[in-house]
Order: C-alpha cells, then structure tokens, then sequence
C-alpha cells in the first residue's frame, strides 16, 4: 500500500500543478511553442543519452559497442525513473549490462557507482559554483550543492573502501527500508551487495587512474550541460529569455529536490520545484509550467518508452527484474 500511496502523491502533485496552471491556459500556450525547436530539444536529449553511454563503454572498457550501450543505458535511466531516489537505476544497469555487454555483476555495478559519483560530484560543483552568480537563491543552491558533495562521499566509501562499504551499507540498510520498497527487492539488494562488493571494489581499483578519471569527469560534464541547453532550447521555444546559469541552477537544483523527495523518478516534485524556480526568475506560471511539462515529456517519458521498447525487444528478463526492483502498485503487501 505504501508504494501506491507514493505513486498517488506524485500524480496529485502533477494534476494540482495543471490546475494551478490552467489546463486552457497550458493549451493557448503550446499554440505559441516554436515546435522546431522542441524537436532540437528532443534531439539534444538523445545525444545526452549517447554521451552516457560513451561513459559507460568506457568504463567498462567496451568503447566500441555504442549500440549496445546505448540500450543499456536507457534501460538503466528507465529502472532509475520509477524507483525511488532512482535507487534502482545502478542495479538493473549492472543487470543489463550483465545481459547485453557480457560482462559481470560486480563490475556492472562498480561502473554504476561510478557514474554515480560523478554525477553527484559534477552537480554539486555547478550548483556550487553557479550560485556564485544568481543571488536570488544563492544559499537554496549552495546548500543543494553540499548536500550533492556529501552524498558522493558516501558514494565513494561504498565504491573505494571495502571495510567502510560494509559498514555504512549495515547503517543505510535499515533507512532504505523505509522507502516504498518490497522486502524481496531489500533482500536482494543486500545479498547482491554484500556478495559483489570485493569484487565491485577491485574493478573499481582497477579503473581508477588520472586519465580514466578525468575523461569520465569531462563526459559527465558534458552530459549535464547538455541537459541544461536542452532545457534552455524548450524555453527558448516558448520565447523566454532567461541567462543560462540560472537554467543550470533552476535544472540541477529541481533534480536535487527530486531525488530527495523520494518520489519515483521525482514525478511531481521536480515538475513543481522547476515551475516554483522558473516563476522566482520572473517567467509567469503558465510559461514556466508549459515549459517544464513539454522538458519533463521529453526528458522523462521519451526515455521510459524507449526503456520499455529496448527491455522487451532486447531481454524480457530484464524487464521483469526491472518490476521487481522499482515501483510496483499491484503488489499484494501491505505495510
């Protein structure tokens, strides 16, 4: 029941945006859109998909096999979206990747963890950075920022530091819990864990070198940015003017909000959190909420179909493991 009730949040958190919004008003206002560019948008945010699969073919060291990471990637971004906290995305990544790359679980995983760090690593850098310059919600973003850097750390403990690893994975074990999870799901996750950990650290070691480490910090560098343009691109359709540091702060730091809401794939609080932004740099709420429906439809949805499509063309197995370890509202037990 728990995880029905976390689902029904975020679609009332989406319906009460439409109605605040003005379902009519929504509608005039996709009549203004210069629709060539959304199509950009959607292009751009393809390539953001392709330049995180070039990260994870390479540290996986499987560069050359483009289409197949891109398939795992999606798949893995498709898990993340309806988990929550996207705590599933490096799991059913490491799963694909087991299925289509050939490779193993552990080293899936280290290459999840990876990513992962990074990605915290480089969005607590922008925010950080980029508050410097917009003093409307400068401390907002540079406590987003901090609190990025403080979960890498955590990160990073379970990928480098065996010993810590256990230790903190014994602490964050029972907190996990409480998230709309199924208990199987915990259970696997805690033997996948604890079983792949030796081996998920010695790739991780393996790996770890200035060079590796660099071009990885560039490619998710790139990725973010990307993302960014995309979201200035969509606002820049619906003719909205506004300085791209702010976008990186208004995207990054509603990416921030989501996860920490611990609504799957951040459905509702990152749609609000991106309008209640947008409004706060002076866009109106019918632009700033048509702006982010139209970004979170190519953002979110195009890549979940994609998920779907590429888990069933490519491995239905993955898609099962896919619905035992995110959401799952049929499900008979009750908390």
């Amino acid at each position: 029941m728990k995880r029905f009730y976390v689902l029904l949040t975020s679609l009332i958190l989406i319906v009460l945006l439409v109605l605040w919004i003005g379902p009519l008003n929504i509608v005039k206002t996709l009549e203004t859109a210069n629709w060539i560019l959304i199509l950009l948008a959607i292009l751009i945010h393809l390539i953001v998909v392709g330049v995180r699969s070039l990260r994870w073919g390479f540290i996986i060291n499987q560069t050359t096999e483009f289409k197949k990471n891109y398939i795992v990637k999606t798949i893995g971004i498709f898990a993340g979206n309806f988990s929550p906290m996207k705590s599933a995305g490096e799991i059913l990544t490491a799963v694909a990747g087991k299925n289509i790359n050939q490779i193993s679980l552990s080293k899936g995983l280290s290459a999840g963890l990876t990513e992962r760090f990074f990605d915290l690593g480089i969005v607590g850098f922008l925010l950080i950075i980029s508050a410097l310059f917009i003093p409307q919600i400068r401390y907002i973003a540079i406590i987003g920022g901090v609190t990025s850097l403080i979960v890498m750390i955590i990160v990073y403990l379970i990928n480098w530091k065996e010993s810590r690893a256990l230790w903190l994975y014994s602490k964050v074990h029972p907190i996990i819990g409480k998230l709309p999870i199924k208990e199987e799901v915990l259970d696997n996750l805690y033997q996948k864990f604890t079983q792949g950990l030796r081996g998920m650290i010695e790739y991780t070691h393996s790996f770890t070198s200035f060079k590796n480490l660099s071009i990885v910090s560039i490619l998710t560098l790139m990725s973010w940015l990307l993302e960014c343009v995309r979201l200035y691109t969509v606002a820049y359709a619906f003719n909205v003017k506004i300085s791209f540091i702010a976008i990186i702060v208004i995207f990054l730091l509603a990416n921030v909000i989501g996860v920490l809401s611990v609504l799957p794939g951040g459905i509702g609080s990152i749609e609000i959190s991106l309008t209640g932004l947008f409004v706060l740099f002076g866009v109106s709420s019918v632009l700033a909420g048509s702006i982010v429906l139209i970004d979170r439809l190519i953002s979110f949805w195009l890549v979940n179909i994609l998920g779907i499509i590429f888990s069933s063309y490519y491995a239905q197995d993955i898609l099962e493991e896919i619905k035992k370890y995110t959401l799952n509202v049929n499900s008979p037990k009750v908390d």
